[in-house]
């Protein structure tokens, strides 16, 4: 992979423990949405860790700036990037990863996100918006509350804005919280993706999250009876 230099432009807090960083668009790089970069900081700051972290990229390739976004543990590295000055110089390497949206237009694509693990999809998703994209794309979110579920809001918007897309978000603690949430709660379950399937046929399925979710995921979508070449995965370890 390149190596290229960048500079932080900004960061916000997007949910609970969340951080979206902005980072300057290198000259000659490009990506295809879905994919990821790593991001390399000062190994000198981090107490002997690793200076590097693989991020989806959540910025469609059309947007001027590279943004990723992560929960705020408590490691090295995160301490680093919260502190880190604006303009401060960085490295990064890629792009790297291949859960990109398959090319065939009459097989929907049904995202399965669980937190943090929605970011390669919402690249996926601005870019369709931003290219006026003809797939049926139907995303599966799952969070615990609603504050800890990063991107609603434009998730919600991208819905209204784009007749293709479906967003499906479920909490599974939903109480107590300090947002109201009167949308599906519980765990997407195999009842739930046997009715997807049932509304949108002969879909591909994408599931991006933790380890142990995207395994879960795929018992599933197993004992749903969906076909393993049909599924597409992605694990977030650390994030």
């Amino acid at each position: 992979m390149t190596t290229y230099e960048t500079v932080l432009a900004g960061r916000e807090e997007i949910a609970a423990s969340t951080m979206a960083f902005h980072f300057r668009k290198p000259a000659g790089f490009s990506f295809r949405p879905g994919q990821a970069i790593d991001l390399i900081l000062d190994s000198r700051a981090l107490e002997a860790q690793s200076g590097r972290h693989t991020f989806s990229l959540v910025s469609a390739p059309s947007e001027p700036e590279l943004t990723i976004a992560t929960r705020m543990r408590d490691s090295a590295f995160k301490r680093t990037l919260k502190t880190l000055p604006i303009g401060e110089h960085v490295r990064l390497e890629g792009p790297s990863g291949s859960l990109m949206l398959h090319n065939n237009r009459s097989r929907p694509a049904i995202f399965i996100a669980g937190g943090i693990g929605v970011t390669p999809f919402m690249s996926i998703l601005r870019q369709a918006a931003a290219d006026k994209l003809q797939h049926q794309l139907v995303l599966l979110y799952s969070n615990r509350r609603p504050e800890d579920a990063a991107f609603l809001a434009e998730l919600e918007q991208l819905e209204r804005e784009n007749a293709h897309f479906r967003l499906m978000a479920t909490m599974t603690q939903a109480n107590p919280s300090d947002r109201p949430w009167h949308g599906a709660s519980g765990q997407i379950d195999k009842t739930l993706l046997r009715g997807i399937a049932e509304e949108w046929p002969a879909p591909i399925w994408y599931v991006a999250g933790p380890p142990t979710m995207v395994e879960a995921m795929r018992r599933v979508l197993n004992d749903a009876g969906v076909d393993g070449d049909d599924v597409r995965s992605e694990d977030f370890y650390g994030y």
